[in-house]
């Protein structure tokens, strides 16, 4: 019967001779298999640390150590929370989470702290300077929150209080603690609406702890990123719009007798209205010279200009007001400023001047840092996966470029090594280890590199990597890393992507 129903037509029936010939099977032909042999991947995960941290629940984004003791270090992640730990503990080689069927093995290291109160991702944090007493979160929610630290000795065996928070814009995106010996436990912060605050935290009195020292306001899109002058006495910052504004927070500039901009805000401001400053696409990183002599800043296709900075010098200044609550700068406080006595000098010189402008990468340049001196290189890492070196005594001429330094991966941060004193070797100019740099990135590698030598170093100057993040698109680049700034090349330790810091031993390298 036909599926309608009707009687199948004898005459359509097929007679057995005209029956298809039989093919004979090919036992070398498989057959098609639905099974999920094809779309599964073996994912070979190769870990060179020494301990780990993942009490997180998301994406790390933010990472800082203690300025007196670099083993402890604080952590801010996508799960609205900071951690601090220390990561003296070894133990040897993967983490639990990272197996398929885990196995007793070894263990996370613990928290000293648990930070909560952020009602979205912690992207910023950072110790407070000279003494690390205190520490600051910032977050996507807007908030900065401060807590009271313990002495590093007692650090495990005492609480970390909160102590207060302010809540004054949208989103914060960076902060910067102060290096000036005369405003202690003073930080900066970008935000998302363009502004930049500056406010001193005193314990003392929990009712006002947080004292607003400067705001400003002439940023008209995101202030990506900041930095203040080696001496903290003049502090940096970019913006999406592609402007750059230098000032002058405790009013030293002002007191020296430097020209100021007519707004009377900024010591040294130029925007994409001035074409030879302008990069299209902004500005997105920034560092000064450690002599305070200019300032960097990278942006978007790998562009770099270079701006000469007014020299600031005193002669044993004393600060009256160090410890008093200062009005908000911006429009309100146009002159800025505590009032400083004991003399301070200025030279103008090449301030304001565009020095150079570079562009030896192809995307945007994400990171900058200086090394120390003697040495004279800038080094760039960019979204195209290049590091590029300058040499800034000889016009900023490129040293060295890395093109693949992260393969195609995005740099995310270069930071040389701080350099130990010199043991005795007279070729050793820089103190031990000041050449090396470390960088990480998006592939979720840490690359240490040697920048002695020029185009010709061999291997481009790589001395040692470091794996254990997931990377190449797995969810695990990594988003930052401290190394140990008293200690030498010491250890490395990562914020990760994939929500676990990864404790690195660097000291062969």
């Amino acid at each position: 019967m036909s599926i309608h129903g009707e009687e199948d037509d004898p005459s359509e029936m097929l007679d057995a001779d005209e029956a298809a010939e039989e093919i004979a099977a090919d036992p070398d032909i498989l057959m098609d298999s639905d099974s999920e042999d094809e779309d599964t991947q073996e994912i070979s995960l190769e870990n060179d640390s020494i301990a780990h941290f993942d009490r997180h629940t998301d994406s790390l984004f933010c990472i800082t150590s203690h300025p007196l003791d670099p083993s402890i270090i604080a952590t801010g992640a996508g799960d609205d929370t900071a951690y601090i730990f220390s990561s003296t503990t070894p133990s040897p080689l993967l983490p639990a989470s990272y197996e398929s069927n885990p196995e007793p093995g070894r263990k996370s290291l613990d928290p000293i702290a648990e930070l909560k109160g952020h009602s979205d991702s912690v992207n910023a944090i950072a110790f407070t300077l000279p003494h690390g007493d205190f520490l600051c979160t910032a977050g996507l929610d807007g908030r900065l929150r401060t807590y009271t630290i313990p002495p590093p000795p007692s650090l495990a065996q005492q609480q970390c209080n909160f102590l207060a928070e302010v809540q004054e814009v949208e989103e914060i995106n960076w902060i910067a603690p102060s290096p000036n010996p005369l405003y202690p436990n003073t930080i900066a912060l970008g935000a998302s609406d363009g502004s930049v605050w500056v406010y001193t935290i005193d314990g003392s009195d929990p009712a006002s702890a947080l004292q607003l020292q400067q705001a400003y306001y002439l940023h008209t899109a995101s202030c990506t990123a900041g930095a203040w002058s080696p001496d903290g006495k003049l502090l940096a910052t970019v913006s999406e719009e592609g402007s750059l504004y230098v000032w002058d927070p405790f009013g030293e500039a002002a007191a020296s007798g430097t020209t100021t901009q007519s707004s009377g805000q900024a010591i040294v401001g130029l925007t994409s209205d001035d074409q030879r400053f302008a990069v299209e696409g902004g500005l997105y990183s920034v560092a000064i010279a450690p002599n305070g002599a200019f300032v960097a800043v990278g942006g978007a296709e790998g562009n770099i200009r270079v701006i000469g900075l007014p020299r600031l010098s005193s002669g044993a200044p004393t600060n009256e007001n160090a410890t008093k609550s200062q009005k908000g700068g911006g429009a309100k406080n146009k002159a800025g400023g505590a009032k400083q006595t004991g003399v301070t000098e200025s030279s103008t010189g090449q301030a304001g001047q565009i020095l150079a402008s570079l562009q030896a990468q192809t995307d945007g340049v994400e990171t900058l840092a200086f090394s120390k001196p003697p040495l004279t290189l800038l080094a760039a890492g960019s979204v195209d996966g290049s590091i590029a070196l300058f040499d800034t005594a000889h016009r900023f001429a490129v040293r060295r470029l890395i093109r693949e330094a992260h393969e195609e991966y995005a740099v995310v941060k270069v930071e040389f090594v701080s350099p130990s004193p010199s043991t005795g070797n007279k070729s050793n100019t820089a103190g031990s280890g000041g050449w090396l740099l470390t960088s990480c990135g998006m592939d979720g590698v840490v690359r240490r590199w040697d920048t002695r030598g020029g185009t010709a170093a061999s291997g481009q100057g790589l001395v040692k990597e470091w794996r254990g993040h997931r990377g190449e698109g797995e969810g695990g680049g990594v988003m930052g890393f401290v190394q140990s700034e008293n200690e030498g090349p010491g250890r490395i330790i990562t914020a990760g992507d994939d929500g676990v810091s990864l404790i690195f031993d660097a000291g062969e390298a």
